[in-house]
């Protein structure tokens, strides 16, 4: 799949699921071990929007011929993390993962925004 996809995603269990899917029609050119890789992080990212965000869950994915980029944003003040140090200052991994796995990351708005690149 070629193009942009952007969607609300249902604040709970199968959200991170619903991510995943639409990742996946998004790799279709990528190798499978980088759309793995992908899955993992968004699954990440919305589990933290779920956990530690407040009000909406948006999650954006665009493919092109480079690759895919995907956003997670929500609606929260974002937690004071930073891709200068994606450790994780209480509780999970999921940054950790996107700085180890992601071809490029960034976040903007706090952490409020989450995104990343593979290719």
């Amino acid at each position: 799949m070629s193009g942009l996809t952007t969607l609300e995603l249902p604040r709970g269990a199968s959200s991170a699921g619903i991510a995943r899917l639409i990742v996946t029609a998004h790799c279709a050119g990528l190798p499978s071990e980088r759309c793995n890789s992908a899955n993992l992080m968004v699954s990440e990212l919305v589990s933290n929007a779920c956990r530690h965000g407040s009000g909406r869950i948006q999650l954006t994915v665009r493919s092109d011929a480079q690759g895919v980029r995907t956003e997670v944003h929500d609606e929260g003040s974002g937690a004071k993390i930073g891709k200068t140090d994606p450790r994780p200052v209480r509780g999970g991994w999921g940054l950790h993962f996107v700085d180890r796995l992601a071809d490029s990351w960034g976040v903007e708005s706090g952490a409020s925004r989450v995104w990343f690149r593979v290719a």
